[in-house]
């Protein structure tokens, strides 16, 4: 790796102040992505800001069906909570499938969102989720917040700091695993409120994760898998590379929607 100055914070406010004051900083919080990127010589921030000691950026809070749960906070945890488990369990089965045990006891739920690869599985909960993004200056709504591949609202002196979110009725996530990485060839989070249906795909899209709307339109009307038969996705928008091609990447959509829906 290049050579880089790192800086140990016990602050929100100390991290953003370094971020001001250095020239290329970069936030370390997991590192599950960014350290291998470095060993690569990928990046090579000047000023590495570790904010792995903030005890205000971690914990979970559950006060009756309102969650919210601090960036710092690992998948591990969030999967090991019962009172997640309890209200939703979507999100307590995606972060058990997340990645593999040393990702889950290492990776936080600010690092990735804030890297937003386009095959993590947190943007499709956060869509379905209808949550809330919380920073170190404002609140931004999970469909403002992905912006595209690798991209998302947060300004380049801006720290996540916690998520949060009205728990839905019922809640189920399913991936197709790539079976090397372990990432989403497609996931898919689907959500039920007492009004609304939300479903939330990441791992296909060419643009990133997004919210399958005409999924959503017919589960309403009738939640279980049959409301999805004859719907299909534009191949045209759909990811392609080495591991599927457009139109297996649509179709997948549609078979881990209604295993998705088999667990909600």
């Amino acid at each position: 790796m290049y050579s880089t100055t790192y800086h140990r914070v016990s602050s929100v406010d100390e991290a953003v102040k370094l971020l001001g004051d250095c020239d290329e900083a970069a936030l370390l919080s997991g590192g599950q992505t960014l350290l291998p990127t470095m060993k690569a010589r990928l990046a090579a921030p000047s000023d590495l800001i570790d904010l792995g000691r903030i005890d205000a950026l971690k914990g979970i809070s559950v006060d009756g069906r309102s969650v919210k749960i601090g960036a710092g906070t690992t998948h591990a945890e969030i999967h090991a909570s019962k009172e997640i488990a309890a209200v939703c369990p979507g999100l307590h089965e995606m972060t058990g499938v997340l990645g593999d045990p040393a990702v889950r006891h290492m990776g936080t739920l600010g690092g990735s969102l804030a890297n937003n690869d386009p095959a993590a599985d947190y943007p499709a909960a956060i869509l379905a989720l209808d949550a809330t993004i919380h920073t170190s200056k404002r609140e931004i709504e999970a469909g403002q917040f992905l912006v595209g591949l690798f991209e998302t609202a947060l300004e380049d002196d801006e720290i996540i700091t916690a998520v949060s979110f009205e728990a839905p009725e019922r809640s189920g996530y399913e991936k197709f695993r790539n079976p090397a990485s372990r990432y989403a060839m497609c996931g898919v989070f689907v959500a039920k409120s007492a009004e609304t249906v939300r479903v939330g795909v990441t791992g296909a899209g060419g643009d990133g994760a997004f919210r399958w709307e005409a999924a959503e339109e017919a589960l309403a009307q009738r939640f279980e898998a049959s409301a999805l038969e004859g719907l299909s996705l534009d191949p045209s928008e759909m990811l392609g590379d080495l591991h599927g091609s457009p139109e297996y990447r649509a179709n997948l959509v549609r078979v881990m929607a209604k295993r998705a829906l088999a667990k909600a």
